[in-house]
């Protein structure tokens, strides 16, 4: 290293220290067929396997819980007249396909990783059990959550948000493709302006669109923070845990 460099390093500030210290990150299966608009785009997974990973060396114990409407959603697979248990199961199995593949992704970033599933598929992940999450929380290991809550009619948002209380996280992170929550809609109202915090009282209040109602309304009554922010930003995910402003914070204090 060049001395100019030893002296750039000496004198660079410390990572500032996290907000949230245990974290639940709620991803689309959107998320993971980046630009191609379905399937699984290996350097998309790649890059996000890569912030998780950043965040995990800083001390947050994060989990993780993954949708599948990149490969099929259970409700439009319902409309076309699939019994709509059958599709919530069919849709549930493709979340377990993304937890596989981020769980590939993270391992290859050094991570170690568990993957708990709602239904049970023992030769592939872990069953839920609660206190056996918690214990790889404590560990270091990210724990990838697949096959939402288990139970059809009940979207991964939800799942998200029970999972979130069970672990006993700090922060459910709502990972989008848009920079927060609006007043209005941005794509109709060019003068729409970017909430940074909001009560959940008054997101509820306003009808926002933060999460389905049965997962906002988990998170609002236990007191729950979500921070809804964009994932194609590079680096938001340690922006968000360190407290940065980014995104919208609904319910913090």
């Amino acid at each position: 290293m060049s001395e100019a460099a030893d002296h750039a390093a000496e004198g660079s500030s410390p990572e500032p220290k996290l907000k949230w210290t245990r974290a639940l990150l709620k991803l689309s299966g959107e998320a993971f067929a980046g630009g191609q608009g379905s399937g699984i785009d290996p350097p998309t997974v790649r890059r996000i396997a890569e912030e998780i990973a950043s965040v995990v060396k800083l001390g947050c114990e994060l989990a993780v819980v993954v949708g599948g409407g990149n490969i099929i959603r259970g409700g439009l697979a319902s409309q076309s007249g699939i019994d709509r248990t059958t599709a919530d199961h069919m849709g549930m199995l493709a979340t377990v396909i993304n937890a596989l593949a981020l769980q590939d992704a993270l391992e290859k970033c050094g991570v170690e990783v568990r993957t708990q599933t709602g239904l049970s598929m023992t030769s592939v992940a872990e069953p839920f059990i609660r206190r056996r999450a918690m214990r790889h929380l404590q560990k270091g290991r990210v724990v990838i959550f697949g096959a939402g809550s288990g139970n059809p009619y009940f979207t991964t948002d939800t799942a998200a948000a029970l999972r979130a209380l069970e672990i006993r996280a700090q922060v459910l992170l709502k990972a989008t493709n848009i920079d927060g929550i609006y007043d209005r809609d941005p794509r109709k109202h060019p003068d729409a302006k970017r909430l940074t915090t909001i009560s959940h009282d008054e997101a509820f209040r306003q009808k926002l669109q933060v999460m389905d109602l049965t997962a906002f309304s988990l998170s609002m009554e236990h007191g729950l923070p979500i921070v809804v922010f964009d994932l194609n930003e590079a680096g938001n995910i340690r922006r968000v845990l360190r407290g940065d402003q980014v995104g919208t914070v609904v319910g913090a204090a």
